[in-house]
């Protein structure tokens, strides 16, 4: 079943009806959060002894409240050192990866993108420790007058209980606007990461399939899988951080990089649905609340197509 093929809801592994996901009252059995410091929310959001459901409650007073950790002018950063790392695929475990995610409609050109694996030198660069949010969006728009609504955001109104979500449903035009806007306003050097810089600050770089490790666990990402089937405060899954420590990266929303598709030094370009329809596209990485933990690994790659399951941000990265 290719998911470009079928209906959204069929795509996603839903029925045609209603579907519940976590609890109808979020704040209900945690009322005591209402009265709790945005410290104290902070800790309980992040903290992985903490069940989902109370992460959920703690992050969402957060965003009402103003959430502490969602900087405009000064994003928290990752340092990533420099390295020589391998990126990408061996071919021949393509058939492999495609064997274990067929019932979410995988399919080989998809999977042969990755190939073939490669060492790549990368310089010492600082990634942001979860994507841009409504917020920081919000800011972008008001300080320039920009047009770039995203298309959740209805009749181009902020959504303000969403402040510390994930901005999605933009370009990645709007995206490097974004980038450079911050960059006059603080006078650093932000900008999208490269494909090769995302895959290592999300991997550490030791060729782990996903940033926790080597095994899918839908508790540790918003994927479709376990996840409330809507965008999520970022953080608020702490046993999916990668290996320096970023928020999200598997999971919430794709999220556009600085390159547009190419194959690998080696490879030959995969004729998939988005060469085909689209040629020349922007890439995107990491998965989202509406696909399956295949999007979620490491390697993946992939893009923008004309479908409203394809969920897409962006994460900022900055040259020191």
């Amino acid at each position: 079943m290719n998911p470009n093929l079928v209906g959204d809801r069929a795509a996603m592994g839903l029925p045609d009806a209603f579907v519940q996901r976590g609890s109808p009252e979020p704040l209900g059995p945690h009322r005591d959060l209402l009265t709790a410091s945005t410290a104290g929310l902070t800790a309980v959001a992040t903290a992985p002894h903490e069940p989902y459901d109370r992460r959920h409650a703690a992050a969402t007073v957060l965003g009402l409240l103003g959430d502490p950790r969602i900087r405009v002018l000064d994003p928290e950063m990752a340092d990533v050192p420099a390295a020589r790392v391998t990126v990408g695929l061996p071919p021949e475990r393509v058939a492999e990866v495609v064997g274990r995610w067929r019932e979410a409609g995988v399919l080989e050109e998809w999977i042969a993108k990755e190939c073939p694996a490669h060492q790549v030198d990368v310089s010492a660069f600082r990634i942001a420790r979860h994507p841009v949010t409504n917020s920081e969006y919000r800011a972008f728009l008001q300080d320039t007058g920009g047009t770039w609504l995203p298309r959740p955001w209805p009749f181009g109104v902020y959504p303000r209980e969403l402040s510390n979500h994930p901005v999605w449903g933009i370009g990645p035009q709007a995206a490097d606007a974004y980038a450079h806007w911050l960059s006059r306003c603080t006078g650093r050097r932000f900008r999208l990461p490269s494909e090769v810089e995302w895959e290592y600050a999300a991997s550490g770089g030791d060729g782990r399939e996903y940033p926790w490790g080597e095994t899918f666990g839908p508790d540790r990402a918003n994927t479709v899988e376990a996840g409330p089937l809507t965008t999520t405060p970022v953080g608020i899954y702490p046993g999916g951080r990668s290996p320096f420590g970023l928020d999200d990266v598997a999971g919430n929303v794709e999220e556009f990089v600085a390159d547009d598709y190419r194959p690998y030094p080696g490879g030959t370009p995969a004729p998939d649905d988005l060469l085909r329809t689209r040629g020349s596209y922007r890439v995107a990485r990491g998965g989202s609340f509406t696909r399956y933990g295949d999007l979620a690994r490491c390697r993946r790659r992939h893009g923008w197509y004309d479908k409203p399951i394809y969920v897409i941000g962006f994460r900022l990265a900055e040259t020191p």
